[in-house]
């Protein structure tokens, strides 16, 4: 498929990266059929609009880019492709956006030609994550995520809740059982996700990873 018949949409809460970023894509072929400045306005514009792609900041107001494109995913009638742009290199965005299903992940420090690198590899049905990622990261959070359908769905949802800051006894508090049962669920849930003995690597591991 030729550049000029490729359609995106754009969102993106700063007015001059937005516009430059427009500019861009338009010099290098691409047509741009919208614009939006926020999330809500994003869900609007490529539903209306339904893009090839979508390239979506991750923070916006309202709604952000992983939120954009789970609210966006309940219309059946679109085969958009959604790529994410962040300044945010930690595993916890890299996992959540493994988690959503984000067919593509770039930097807003890559270049051009990356950009399309990621749009090419996306409009062939592929997924794109930027190469200032190692190999060993998305392997990585790769075999941590694939290490959560090892808990039960109690199990879980305590690492949900775990990853909010709640302490055993308030988690016992919400889900109506013991302390000494939400205790035993953490040893069995540090056990199968193979996390060391410190006291503090299961909630570290919840806020990286949490479902």
């Amino acid at each position: 498929m030729s550049k000029k018949n490729i359609t995106i949409v754009i969102a993106e809460d700063h007015p001059i990266m937005l516009k430059g970023l427009k500019q861009e894509l338009e010099q290098a072929g691409y047509t741009i059929i919208g614009t939006a400045e926020n999330g809500k306005e994003a869900v609007k514009t490529i539903t209306n609009l339904k893009p090839d792609i979508a390239l979506l900041d991750i923070e916006m107001p309202f709604l952000n880019g992983f939120e954009v494109m789970s609210a966006c995913k309940e219309y059946a009638d679109l085969n958009t492709r959604y790529i994410v742009m962040t300044y945010h290199k930690q595993r916890n965005f890299v996992a959540q956006a493994k988690k959503i299903g984000v067919h593509g992940y770039l930097l807003k420090e890559d270049s051009m030609t990356e950009i399309e690198k990621c749009i090419a590899t996306v409009m062939e049905n592929g997924n794109y994550y930027s190469s200032s990622f190692s190999e060993n990261l998305e392997s990585h959070v790769e075999n941590e995520l694939k290490k959560l359908e090892l808990l039960t769905p109690s199990e879980r949802k305590i690492v949900e809740i775990i990853a909010s800051g709640k302490t055993s006894t308030e988690i016992s508090d919400m889900l109506c059982v013991s302390p000494r049962t939400i205790q035993k669920h953490r040893t069995n849930i540090i056990e199968k996700l193979q996390l060391d003995a410190a006291p503090d690597s299961l909630i570290k591991w919840a806020k990286e990873y949490k479902s």
